[in-house]
């Protein structure tokens, strides 16, 4: 599984973006999927998770103003970000685990956004 992440960019606070991941391959709907993001000199944080029976979750800090949402039928996840704060801004980053035989970890690239007047 490949995950491309994509949708990042320079935003007002106060502003919106939505980021994508597009996954490969045909087991999508079966991965456990989240959002990280890493700001400058800081460590990886998780920000939203959906589990693969539609279940979510959210970091305190981006609660009620981030949503995370997948369409199985496009193998994509996605996170709306809405009333942006200059510390939001971070290289986002999607995840997938899959759960065979073993724990199965993937990463997309990561996509940089910049909340910034």
């Amino acid at each position: 599984v490949q995950l491309q992440a994509s949708g990042g960019g320079l935003v007002q606070p106060g502003g919106s973006l939505r980021l994508s991941c597009a996954a490969s391959g045909n087991i999508f709907r079966l991965l456990e999927m989240g959002w990280y993001r890493q700001a400058p000199g800081s460590r990886r944080e998780l920000v939203a998770t959906s589990t693969r029976s539609g279940s979510t979750s959210y970091a305190d800090s981006v609660k009620g103003r981030f949503t995370i949402s997948r369409d199985n039928g496009k193998n994509t996840l996605y996170l709306q970000m809405n009333t942006l704060k200059p510390e939001d801004t971070a290289v986002y980053y999607c995840n997938g685990i899959y759960w065979g035989t073993r724990k199965y970890d993937y990463w997309g690239q990561g996509t940089l956004v910049t909340v910034s007047s």
